[in-house]
């Protein structure tokens, strides 16, 4: 029986991949081209329970910080205070995903 692999989790999307970064250890990198305003997926999840009220999830968790970054991360239900990940400009296959914390200041 064959399965599609729609039905398959996938902890990112197909436009991004985990590699060394110049920032700090790891991050995610785009492997094709990806326009500005692209919703790359859900990067924190809302619980009061846990540190700073966040759950990271794999696509949260490989992010690095820039003061000038290619994305953003927005509250798309005001319900759920769930962020996504949205691009704020075109990205180049290669260029490494960036955010400005909002949650903490890594710099301090």
């Amino acid at each position: 029986m064959m399965v599609s692999k729609e039905k398959y989790y996938r902890p990112l999307p197909s436009s991004l991949t985990i590699g060394s970064s110049k920032i700090e250890g790891l991050g995610l990198f785009a492997i094709e081209d990806i326009a500005g305003g692209t919703d790359l997926g859900l990067t924190h999840i809302y619980d009061e329970e846990f540190e700073d009220n966040f759950i990271r999830t794999p696509l949260g968790g490989f992010i690095n910080y820039k003061i000038e970054p290619n994305c953003t991360a927005i509250a798309i239900d005001s319900e759920s205070k769930n962020l996504n990940l949205i691009t704020i400009k075109d990205i180049k296959k290669g260029e490494e995903i960036t955010l400005k914390y909002n949650l903490y200041d890594p710099l301090s």
